[in-house]
């Protein structure tokens, strides 16, 4: 079973609407449980939202994943990318969260949507979990605050 390596916070890089003029913030910190995801989003400057992200190579013949949070209530975008540039198009799989409850959720390739800076691309390629380059999480559509995912585990379920 591939699991990603929760404790390894040198990959993970912040990337938020500073982008684009915003101020929202996100950093991702390792906790007694695993990890956090966690920060703040503001809508000012036309901002709006926070993520992290990190490269990844995924195990041959997997039929999902498997990711264990915690979370506050909010929704979330578990987010693929098949390049590893900074921006493109991107695989997005939202998820709600219930406030302080764990949670196991299973993502297969038919959760996640092309998307290009939160618009859908109808004409891009069916996603393929052995181009996965990227994987990261992301808040956005207007919550702003402050917000907290705790991260258990994300798991490769494979065949």
């Amino acid at each position: 079973m591939w699991q990603l390596d929760l404790q390894d916070v040198a990959p993970w890089l912040a990337v938020n609407d500073g982008v684009m003029g915003g101020i929202s913030q996100a950093r991702y910190r390792l906790t007694e449980e695993g990890a956090r995801f966690e920060g703040e989003v503001s809508l000012a400057y036309g901002g709006g939202f926070a993520s992290i992200r990190r490269p990844v190579r995924l195990p041959l013949k997997m039929v999902a994943l498997s990711l264990r949070v915690r979370g506050d209530g909010q929704r979330y975008q578990l987010r693929l990318r098949t390049h590893g540039g900074f921006d493109g198009v991107v695989y997005a799989a939202g998820f709600d969260t219930v406030a302080g409850q764990w949670q196991t959720l299973r993502f297969t390739l038919d959760d996640f949507q092309a998307t290009y800076r939160g618009r859908p691309v109808p004409s891009a390629p069916a996603l393929d979990w052995q181009d996965v380059q990227q994987l990261g999480l992301l808040i956005a559509d207007k919550q702003a605050g402050p917000f907290t995912l705790d991260l258990a585990s994300l798991t490769a379920l494979q065949e």
